[in-house]
């Protein structure tokens, strides 16, 4: 699935609830189903900058695609990480970088946060495509 596939999903899967109450709680729900990331990753070298919460993100790259693995101490920040991982992880870094996040707008999250949580998201965005650039640049 390419990263605009896998953003309409959610923006589907999101149009399902009729209130913000209902997409927290998808929210919180996705951040459970998030794939741990290792504990030994679970440093201060892979906390993400900027965010309230404390967010850990690792990449690794595998077949030219770059995978992600994070975790976060809060729910609401965990359940966002993991909707960005969703879209941007088995991505090649190219697709990631040129990636726009409208969909995050769509789905009307980023007026639903607080001040510092959207801050945090933004961060969370600027992280994974950090990782993406270092991973293109081993490519070229």
């Amino acid at each position: 699935m390419t990263i605009e596939d896998v953003q309409k999903d959610i923006i589907d899967e999101f149009s399902m609830f009729d209130n913000w109450e209902d997409r927290y709680q998808y929210m919180i729900d996705l951040g459970k189903s998030l794939p741990l990331i290792d504990p030994k990753f679970k440093t201060e070298d892979h906390i993400i900058k900027g965010c309230q919460s404390k967010v850990w993100v690792h990449a690794d790259m595998d077949d030219d695609k770059v995978k992600f693995t994070a975790d976060s101490d809060a729910i609401i920040t965990k359940g966002i990480i993991a909707i960005l991982i969703r879209v941007f992880s088995n991505q090649h870094p190219k697709a990631i970088i040129e990636a726009n996040t409208d969909f995050i707008d769509q789905i009307g999250l980023k007026e639903h946060l607080s001040p510092t949580r959207a801050n945090g998201l933004v961060s969370m965005i600027k992280q994974l495509k950090m990782y993406a650039i270092a991973y293109q640049t081993q490519l070229n």
